[in-house]
């Protein structure tokens, strides 16, 4: 999500007609605490369910038991006057629904550190770390606030710097960006969903953040509850930087329509009461192999109604480097 390490980069080299080195520079002002000034890669401590990916963030593996394992199969009604058998992913549904009204409800907005990777064409891309902004849209007095965002990227070395702001229904509908270093001297406006945006990622900007991360999953879940056949566990006690979260697993077996992948993670923070930690894994290549990785979002340093103004999504705020 949100831009590989190559594709628009060269793009704006290229407007600025010669190939230039990049330069790191010092992180944009009013983001995370100290946290933003150095990359903080997260440890996870869970079950041990499925192994972690080797080329990312370091997984440290706790072992730990289930507190509650659902059944595997949903069994048909004894009786046609009976009620309808509970599925394994109504509790996995419940929480969902739960965290999105909470985020309706007591979330305007928030900051954290996202890292994400992603495979895109079969490829896996690099661990992106970077400090986001987060606006969530809703209805005030004065007229609707629109979903904003602001990323600043501090990792991998290749876009460290590299600033996106984007503002639903604003700036035509693009989104505003630059590279670090010598690359912040051009600042271009691109369609979150052109060839140039979507290099490398597998969601536009406007997907980003956590409120859209539930309902992805909440049409994750619906549609593979209607599918059928699937294994779903809960665990308690997972660590995620310190933090204690609930563990979600939804596992299918056999790969069919409409399953998207095999394994797929959900930590769901027992404070915040939000996802901040998602991971999907396919099928393996091989039988008896691992499961493939096929992208993951964590949401660190999370902190929620810190009080973003329009400021903090204007390129010509002072601490940003937009031209």
């Amino acid at each position: 999500m949100y831009f590989s390490k190559s594709g628009w980069r060269v793009g704006m080299l290229a407007a600025m007609a010669a190939a230039c080195c990049m330069s790191n520079w010092a992180a944009a002002q009013g983001l995370p605490d100290q946290d933003s000034k150095q990359v903080v890669e997260p440890v996870f401590r869970v079950s041990k369910l499925v192994p972690p990916a080797t080329d990312g963030p370091p997984i440290t593996i706790a072992a730990a038991e289930p507190t509650m394992v659902a059944p595997t199969k949903t069994e048909a009604a004894p009786v046609e006057s009976a009620a309808p058998a509970p599925h394994p992913l109504d509790p996995a549904l419940d929480i969902a629904y739960r965290a999105l009204d909470n985020m309706h409800r007591n979330v305007r907005d928030y900051t954290a550190t996202l890292v994400k990777r992603e495979r895109v064409n079969n490829m896996l891309g690099d661990a992106y770390f970077m400090d986001i902004k987060v606006r969530n849209e809703r209805t005030t007095a004065n007229g609707v606030v629109p979903f904003s965002v602001y990323m600043y990227f501090k990792k991998p070395r290749g876009v460290e710097g590299r600033e996106v702001i984007y503002v639903k229904g604003r700036n035509d509908g693009k989104l505003i960006a630059h590279e670090g270093g010598i690359g912040s001297l051009v600042t271009v406006q691109l369609e979150p969903t052109s060839a140039l945006a979507m290099k490398g990622n597998r969601y536009p900007i406007y997907e980003a953040g956590l409120e859209n991360l539930i309902v992805k999953l909440i049409e994750k879940a619906e549609r593979d509850k209607s599918a059928g056949d699937c294994e779903v566990e809960y665990r308690q006690g997972a660590k995620i930087n310190g933090r204690t979260c609930t563990l979600i697993q939804v596992k299918h077996d056999v790969k069919r329509a409409p399953y998207d992948f095999h394994i797929a993670q959900v930590f769901v923070d027992d404070e915040l009461q939000i996802p901040v930690r998602y991971c999907a894994f396919e099928w393996p290549t091989t039988p008896g192999g691992e499961p493939v990785l096929l992208e993951e979002y964590s949401y660190i340093n999370v902190k929620l109604n810190v009080g973003l103004s329009e400021r903090d999504f204007d390129p010509k705020n002072s601490a940003y480097k937009f031209r």
